[in-house]
C-alpha cells in the first residue's frame, strides 16, 4: 500500500506565500505523475498541478497559473508545491494525488488532506 504524506499547509494573509510538500512511500520508477489536487466547501475537488515524474510539462490549473509552481526531486519521490500571491478563493482542503503504475494499471493514491486559508 502506497502512502502518500503531506505536510506545509496553513493559515495565511492574501498576498502571501506557502509550500506544501507531498513524499510517496514508494520508488520513483513506479509513479506515473504527482500533483495537487483542491477542494472547498461545497465545491468538486479540482486539479491545482500536476507533472510525470518523467518528462518536464506541468499541467496547471488556470486560475493558479503564474503563482503556484510545482517540483518534483525524483531521488525523494517527494514534490513540491509553491503557493504565492494567495487569494482567498484558494482556501481549500489540499490533496496530494499520485498516479501508480501496477499490473492492473494505473491507480489513484491521495493523501489525508490539508488546510490552506488565505484570509485577513
Amino acid at each position: 500500500q502506497v502512502q502518500l504524506v503531506e505536510s506545509g499547509g496553513g493559515l495565511v494573509q492574501p498576498g502571501g506565500s506557502l509550500r506544501l510538500s507531498c513524499a510517496a512511500s514508494t520508488r520513483i520508477n513506479s509513479i506515473y505523475a504527482m500533483g495537487w489536487y483542491r477542494q472547498a466547501p461545497g465545491k468538486q475537488r479540482e486539479l491545482v498541478a500536476e507533472i510525470p515524474t518523467r518528462g518536464t510539462i506541468t499541467n496547471y490549473a488556470d486560475s493558479v497559473k503564474d503563482r503556484f509552481t510545482l517540483s518534483r526531486d525524483n531521488a525523494k519521490s517527494t514534490v513540491y508545491l509553491q503557493m504565492n500571491s494567495l487569494k482567498p478563493e484558494d482556501t481549500a482542503v489540499y490533496y496530494c494525488n499520485a498516479r501508480i503504475n501496477q499490473p492492473s494499471g494505473l491507480v489513484n493514491y491521495w493523501g489525508q488532506g490539508t488546510q490552506v486559508t488565505v484570509s485577513s
